[in-house]
């Protein structure tokens, strides 16, 4: 399975996990039990039904300690709260040395308590979970610590994340890397991330958009200005894109068939646009029948273009030249009414596809012609092969060709 993820508002652990849980229900029991596995006590998670009045996905929700389970109008109030605060962005941390000695991290709350990122790795080496679902949280927490250290300018070890975000991100990194491992996809991708603007007000500051953490781990990553400002990619949706797709080849380009589709929400309302990611599950088991699986399958190059201006002996003397090229497969000429009734020659030639370039060059060496199009196309050819035969006490060439119902000779 290849899972592609399109960025349409911006990308956050919130709204992955919830992408993918809209488009594999059936996989949320298991996330439930990894985040309460992963984090501290009392801390539970939910997804819900969400529509923003353009579409229909799914929200992922984590209540901590001592919360009540949001019921489905519970939610809404909530998120109805967040986007008219004064929180430009979903939740997520930032690790910063101070005057007091090692470093720790802040969230939006103005709390100070904080937890070292070691004192959390060894948690998450404690926790209850499966191998796999423990070493992509693992990864995934270390590209954030690793950023933060870099911005910083500290030790990885000193690197601390506040007690306030932690049982959320915890949350959200425990349930993406549960969706991870049991989706055991081949291959991630994902669209251009939206680079959002402006500042991002902290208790110690305002930080450019994007925060220099997640600027760091999207080094690499194709991004887009769609003119909404904002924090539109958190740290934490950042080192998940960095885990999955940080080293990946570009996706396939050839047919493949969609299997799932999922929408997930974050909290925040952009203007005219939803804030979401979508993702795309595409089965790798049963393909899509491509011509590139049929046995006489060629990709081969079609060049075009007409002469005017060029006398027939000069221009047949120049298509046997182009047609005794080994790159060149088939020459044909056929005339052509161009403007006022004008007589021109039509000429197509059949290349082959990397030898595009060096065809085309010669075209325009051996013709008139001031212009071409040219196109890659699917083709099939019969298996083929010349032989010499004698008839009537004469030697004749003769193209053998294997056709579905038997061999067939043309002289």
């Amino acid at each position: 399975m290849q899972i592609h993820l399109d960025a349409v508002g911006g990308m956050a652990g919130d709204m992955f996990v919830a992408a993918l849980l809209d488009a594999f229900p059936e996989h949320a029991e298991g996330v439930s039990a990894s985040v309460r596995a992963a984090s501290r006590a009392g801390v539970a998670c939910r997804v819900l039904p969400h529509n923003d009045g353009i579409l229909q996905g799914s929200r992922f929700l984590v209540f901590g300690p001592g919360a009540p389970d949001p019921t489905p109008q519970a939610a809404l109030a909530a998120t109805h709260r967040h986007e008219h605060g004064d929180h430009d962005h979903d939740h997520h941390d930032h690790a910063h040395p101070d005057a007091h000695g090692p470093s720790h991290t802040h969230d939006h709350a103005g709390d100070h308590d904080h937890r070292p990122w070691s004192e959390i790795r060894a948690s998450l080496e404690r926790a209850d979970l499966d191998a796999a679902v423990r070493g992509h949280a693992l990864a995934i927490f270390g590209h954030l610590a690793e950023a933060e250290a870099r911005v910083h300018g500290i030790p990885v070890e000193r690197v601390a994340f506040h007690e306030v975000g932690a049982w959320d991100s915890i949350a959200d990194i425990a349930a993406a890397a549960h969706l991870v491992a049991a989706l055991g996809a081949t291959r991630w991708s994902v669209g251009a991330l939206p680079l959002g603007s402006g500042m991002v007000r902290t208790q110690h500051g305002l930080l450019p958009v994007p925060a220099p953490a997640t600027a760091l781990l999207l080094e690499g990553f194709a991004t887009r200005d769609d003119g909404v400002p904002g924090e539109r990619v958190t740290p934490t949706g950042a080192a998940i894109l960095r885990h999955l797709c940080g080293g990946a080849e570009p996706a396939p380009t050839g047919p493949r068939r969609l299997g799932r589709s999922g929408v997930g929400f974050g909290t925040k309302r952009l203007p005219g646009l939803s804030n979401c990611v979508r993702a795309l599950a595409f089965d790798e088991t049963a393909p899509v029948a491509s011509p590139e699986a049929h046995p006489d399958h060629r990709t081969i190059a079609v060049i075009a273009f007409e002469v005017d201006d060029q006398s027939g002996e000069d221009l047949a003397m120049g298509l046997d030249r182009l047609r005794m090229r080994d790159d060149v497969l088939d020459v044909v000429q056929m005339p052509v009414f161009g403007k006022k009734g004008r007589m021109m020659a039509h000429v197509r030639l059949l290349a082959r596809a990397d030898a595009l370039d060096a065809v085309a060059a010669a075209c325009f060496s051996e013709t008139a012609t001031i212009g071409l199009r040219h196109a890659l196309v699917d083709g099939r050819a019969l298996p083929r092969r010349a032989a010499t035969v004698a008839v009537a006490g004469r030697d004749v060439r003769v193209k053998l060709a294997e056709r579905p119902g038997g061999r067939t000779a043309k002289a």
